[in-house]
């Protein structure tokens, strides 16, 4: 499941990393598309999150509120691309990108 996850959210990036100069009619069309498959792959995490398993002994898990935190910041770009409320200086905050979380280590027992 995550890397359809991946899959979706890299061609969304792409999408609209191409298409970020003009909002003609057919780029506006692109960009709302993106913002469905954007709620569909935030439903899929939430899912994927809601019915994942961490047993004791894994070493990662996937950090699922990290990638939902960052669909929302990528449809919130796309959001404000689409309808500027004002001139405003970009947000220089980048994407995290890393979702893989290390189990915390099991304390020894004495």
């Amino acid at each position: 499941m995550p890397t359809t996850v991946f899959r979706c959210l890299l061609l969304s990036l792409a999408i609209v990393d191409g298409s970020s100069y003009a909002a003609s009619g057919h780029e506006r069309e692109q960009l709302s598309l993106v913002q469905q498959q954007l709620d569909t792959i935030e439903r899929l995490a939430t899912r994927a999150k809601t019915a994942s398993t961490t047993e004791p002994d894994d070493r990662y898990r996937f950090d699922y509120t990290r990638l939902i935190r960052d669909i929302q910041r990528i449809r919130q770009s796309v959001q404000g691309y689409l309808s500027p409320s004002r001139a405003q200086p970009r947000d220089s905050a980048e994407l995290v990108g890393d979702y893989r979380l290390d189990a915390p280590t099991a304390e020894p027992s004495p």
